[in-house]
């Protein structure tokens, strides 16, 4: 089970050899008791739009409606509004001789009863994850620094759409989010 509320660091990393940069990854998490998932800033177009990707993948978990048996990979799916993992892993990081914007999303792996019966989490272990995370990156790159015609393109945002809403492309986006789960 995964905790709720993510904790999120956005920042520009080089990828040189993308299994090494994913193993470093996995090994935060294992040592942290975290699930980490790195995507590319330029599908992102708020905290929000990951925020809710984790809320709903949380309850997908909670609920044995989860997709993928990772809990990364279920934040992902969320995140990118799709049921297919080959087609979410496009929203995620790759090799790039430049440094790309990337976004962290850390979250704690488990719950824990305290003696009054309540759940409590461990925020140290989200914290120790994202000092962790921050060697791997230059961090300080701005959430909702996307590129609108990637996030058109990749989430099926047409001009008419657009119009409807005003321009919020947010809106939108994070409406593909919650409508992957009543898509199934």
């Amino acid at each position: 089970m995964i905790a709720r509320e993510p904790k999120l660091l956005a920042g520009a990393a080089t990828i040189d050899d993308l299994d090494a940069f994913l193993e470093s990854i996995e090994q935060i998490a294992t040592r942290t008791e975290t699930v980490i998932q790195a995507v590319n800033a330029q599908y992102v177009t708020s905290e929000e739009h990951l925020r809710r990707a984790v809320e709903l993948a949380e309850r997908a978990i909670d609920r044995n409606e989860a997709i993928a048996r990772d809990p990364a990979v279920e934040i992902l799916l969320y995140a990118a509004g799709r049921r297919q993992i080959t087609d979410a892993l496009e929203m995620g990081v790759g090799e790039a001789v430049n440094p790309q914007s990337v976004v962290f999303i850390v979250v704690e792996k488990r719950k824990r009863k305290s003696s009054s019966g309540s759940e409590t989490t461990d925020e140290g272990g989200v914290n120790t994850a994202i000092d962790a995370l921050k060697l791997l990156c230059d961090s300080g790159e701005m959430i909702g620094s996307y590129d609108p015609q990637l996030v058109d393109r990749f989430f099926s945002i047409g001009d008419s759409e657009l119009r409807l809403v005003d321009g919020d492309r947010d809106a939108i986006v994070r409406e593909r989010v919650a409508l992957l789960d009543v898509s199934k």
